[in-house]
């Protein structure tokens, strides 16, 4: 067994799991990428690393400097966990209806919490962490929803592993937050195989699902628009939050506990599944589900769940 010899050696390589048996289509099956077996529990391990270095390798992030960034949860802790190693400090603009296990884990890191208004959501968060960049010319402010790190981390990490494990790919789903997870594995996964099929997953206009956004409320992230983000998709399908917490429980039938952006991210792919006559849908699941626990997601009766994540941010 390979002995690593710092935590972040342990970001990447993520398994993948067969839950065809969820597939609505014999012949199509459902490939799930799980990154919530990443170190800080999430696929944003990737991104803070990325920007991180990229940021070092730049000359913007130097020692004992403090980072700005606005987050509803997994990219501060990302974050948080990275800056910890490597020595600097940490402010987190983050909405104050997150859950407890959001802000606990944050804490655990080490970085320092400043609250925007709950109402106003992860765009809440990111006006005020502008306006604080502004404030503080001498922090270095990463901006996931414009640096393109956040992509590049995918493009040379996620997709190439994908496609190492599961060339016969064709068709790939994931939700649509700041999008640099569809923006890096779909372009490199096109530049494989033109014939591969990229599907984002996004809930109803004004409605919240955990971790996604729907472009059309007013912020696209400039890294959608600096990439061709509207060229790469080849289609967006619209999950409600109900159908959401739906199949997150769906996936618990097959082994998998992960959080509610993967139960949106599954039903997307089974919704792609039932489109086609054959093929491999290969989905990424964003986390696992013990930041999710104070949902009741599992336990509850579903009403009372979605009515509770329409209050909390959970993601």
């Amino acid at each position: 067994m390979t002995v690593h010899g710092s935590v972040l050696d342990l970001i990447g390589n993520t398994p993948m799991v067969d839950v065809s048996a969820l597939s609505p289509n014999p012949d199509v099956r459902i490939l799930v990428k799980l990154e919530g077996q990443n170190p800080g529990g999430s696929v944003k391990d990737r991104v803070a690393r990325s920007m991180v270095e990229q940021a070092e390798a730049d000359g913007v992030l130097t020692p004992g400097q403090t980072l700005l960034e606005p987050s509803s949860g997994n990219t501060g802790i990302g974050l948080a966990l990275v800056c910890r190693l490597k020595g600097y400090e940490l402010v987190v603009v983050l909405p104050s209806n997150v859950s407890p296990e959001r802000r606990q884990l944050l804490e655990v890191w080490g970085a320092r919490i400043v609250e925007s208004p709950g109402s106003e959501g992860s765009n809440g968060a990111v006006r005020l962490a502008r306006a604080m960049a502004e404030e503080h010319p001498e922090w270095c402010f990463l901006y996931q929803y414009a640096n393109p790190a956040n992509p590049r981390a995918h493009y040379t990490g996620t997709g190439p592993e994908i496609w190492r494990d599961c060339p016969e790919v064709t068709h790939f789903v994931a939700g649509l937050g700041t999008s640099g997870t569809l923006l890096g594995v779909g372009r490199y996964l096109k530049e494989q195989n033109p014939a591969v099929q990229v599907w984002a997953v996004e809930p109803p206009a004004g409605e919240m699902v955990d971790g996604l956004r729907n472009l059309d409320d007013g912020y696209i992230p400039p890294i959608f628009e600096d990439q061709g983000g509207a060229q790469l998709l080849d289609r967006k399908t619209v999950v409600k939050p109900l159908e959401s917490i739906e199949w997150t429980r769906r996936l618990a039938d097959v082994g998998v506990f992960a959080g509610i952006s993967t139960g949106a991210a599954l039903a997307g792919a089974a919704r792609c599944a039932a489109s086609v006559e054959r093929g491999v849908v290969v989905v990424v699941s964003a986390d696992g589900g013990w930041k999710y626990l104070s949902t009741g997601a599992w336990t509850d009766d579903l009403d009372v769940v979605e009515k509770r994540a329409r209050a909390t941010i959970y993601f």
